[in-house]
């Protein structure tokens, strides 16, 4: 049986969704059952696309241009009823949303340590809305809080079109970053119910808060989402390391990270449709402009200076027909000016980069969730100079690349000294996510490896690493930062709602949890539970004694500030495990 979500093209969010409306009543019904079908139907190469074998006597055609099925005339089936059949509205379902250039771009900041309050009321001094715009911003409204009552587990192909009709109806208005926003949950809904490997509830959490916030705020989701590539003069970089790229909207690639003289991250990517092959082949593409300089050449202590290039404003370099390159030399990790980036203390580069995180994601320049940590392995996990003691976590674990099993061979090495680039992983404050990794080799040269790329078998490791210096002193380090349990529950209590929805928030409900809440000092997320409790489980009466119908908006509300009220007091916590003691002050 083939996985036909991972061989069928991209396609255009407004052809998915349009597909469904053609249905009639009778088959809309019947769509989600259609769907689980269209996984398993056998898909094949085809001129100018992708063939899939429904029957013997039926097949859907995808035809597609620059990589997707961009329109609905690209989507032809054989059967009579089409094109308004299940056939073709299943397999459009099945496959992955196409993502805008916009959108591939790469809660407020916790404030001081402690408890934080409840979410800050919505900024009455809002600009004007045009009559379109009120009406998409409703219509993503009632959309968002449709999945969130119904869950993940009833969110279903008509709740996701609904959702991508709303997007496409904001984007015609020009409301471009909460349209993003519903595309992305449409492809993690879609990642859920496909059973994706690479879905995480928590991001499904994070992305849904955004959209509830943003259709709230109509400053936010009035703001431009796409940042355009402007000409600069002759820039120099550095290369620091290249990350293997592989989304859940069927694109895969590479992308190298280098620092310009001004200290600031750049990227230079090569992202196309493809899945984890792909992205590992990506790595050797030619950096733009001419030089004889791959991507993973560059980042691998490359050097290259580039004349007219263009760069947008998050950091991303262009290759426009303009853009000329030479070889230059690089650096090590060690060596000016890359080793700069792992001079400031831990808890300061964890700081800005949960001040990254909370920015909108079209809005986050390059690298800036970024960690660059001195440390070394301990029986207790890495033991990172002047911060906590962390374990290792696999940005990604598709068995295609090998981060897994690098960083468990590298975990295992007790008392190897390790300097890391790695990202925060913010609902997880014992770990962090490595991405490339250097070490003293055999040969007491420094050795660099990009952990989704290069396979390290223990050879690549001397079996007495030494420790350089500065890295001295007990290394066994203490236990990796935990939550308070009361805070834990109370976010699977938020991704609880996310997944089974209204009904399974108000039958699951702790009462317990606002008491062991209070009891930790945590009043305000006491009271955030109770009031998500209550509105999950309103369902109040008529003076006549009928039941009234169910308040979605209000459990929506409830359900926001509860999960806005979780992130501030992880972010809060995870600052304050990270920062050293003041010894100066005993």
């Amino acid at each position: 049986m083939t996985d036909s979500a991972a061989v069928l093209p991209p396609v255009a969010a407004e052809v998915a969704a349009g597909a469904l409306d053609l249905l009639p009543a009778r088959l809309r019904k019947r769509v989600d059952g259609a769907v689980a079908k269209a996984a398993g139907w056998p898909v094949e190469a085809a001129r100018d696309g992708v063939l899939v074998r429904v029957a013997e006597d039926t097949a859907v055609t995808l035809r597609v241009t620059a990589g997707i099925v961009a329109g609905p005339d690209d989507a032809v089936c054989s059967c009579l009823l089409a094109p308004a059949c299940l056939h073709r509205a299943a397999v459009l379902s099945v496959a992955p949303l196409a993502a805008r250039e916009e959108e591939e771009t790469e809660v407020e900041p916790a404030g001081r340590v402690g408890e934080p309050s409840a979410p800050a009321p919505a900024v009455t001094d809002e600009p004007a809305l045009s009559p379109a715009q009120a009406t998409a911003l409703d219509a993503l409204r009632d959309a968002v809080t449709a999945v969130l009552v119904a869950g993940v587990s009833g969110s279903g192909a008509v709740h996701r079109a609904e959702l991508l009709h709303a997007s496409h109806s904001a984007r015609l208005a020009g409301l471009h970053r909460p349209a993003g926003t519903a595309v992305r949950i449409a492809r993690l809904l879609g990642e859920a119910r496909s059973d994706d490997p690479a879905f995480r509830l928590s991001g499904l959490s994070g992305e849904l808060a955004e959209l509830l916030d943003l259709v709230r705020r109509p400053a936010a989701a009035l703001s431009p989402a796409r940042r355009d590539y402007r000409p600069e003069g002759p820039l120099r970089l550095y290369g620091l390391f290249t990350e293997p790229v592989v989304t859940a909207s069927g694109y895969a690639g590479a992308t190298v990270y280098a620092l310009a003289p001004d200290g600031t991250l750049r990227t230079l990517s090569d992202i196309a449709p493809g899945g984890p092959d792909r992205a590992l082949q990506a790595s050797g593409t030619p950096v733009p402009g001419g030089c004889a300089l791959g991507l993973r050449e560059l980042g691998d202590g490359g050097g290259v200076i580039l004349t007219a290039p263009t760069v947008s404003a998050d950091g991303r370099i262009g290759g426009g027909g303009a853009v000329r390159s030479v070889r230059a030399a690089g650096a090590g990790w060690r060596e000016a000016p890359l080793a700069a980036l792992w001079e400031r203390p831990p808890a300061g580069q964890l700081a800005s980069a949960l001040g990254w995180l909370s920015e909108p994601a079209d809005a986050r320049t390059a690298g800036g969730d970024l960690l660059f940590l001195d440390g070394v392995v301990t029986g207790a996990g890495f033991a990172v100079a002047a911060g906590p003691t962390l374990r290792f976590a696999a940005p990604d674990e598709r068995p295609e690349l090998p981060y897994a099993e690098n960083l468990s061979l590298l975990a295992s090495r007790r008392g190897l000294a390790l300097r890391l680039i790695a990202r925060v992983v913010p609902d997880r404050p014992d770990r962090v996510q490595v991405l490339a990794a250097s070490w003293t080799g055999h040969d007491r040269e420094p050795v660099h490896a990009d952990l989704g790329l290069r396979l390290l078998n223990r050879s690549h490791i001397p079996a007495v690493p030494a420790v350089p210096a500065g890295l001295t002193g007990p290394m066994e380090g203490g236990a990796p930062p935990a939550l308070p349990i009361e805070l834990d529950l109370l976010r699977r209590t938020v991704d609880r709602a996310v997944a089974g929805g209204r009904a399974v928030s108000a039958a699951s409900a702790d009462g317990e949890l606002p008491r062991r809440l209070r009891a930790v000092g945590l009043t305000t997320g006491a009271r955030q539970v109770e009031a998500l409790t209550d509105a999950a489980a309103d369902r109040r009466h008529d003076v006549l004694g009928r039941l009234l119908p169910a308040d979605p908006g209000g459990f929506a509300l409830a359900w926001l500030a509860t999960a806005v009220y979780v992130s501030a007091a992880t972010e809060s916590l995870l600052l304050a495990a990270w920062t050293p003691p003041d010894i100066s002050a005993n």
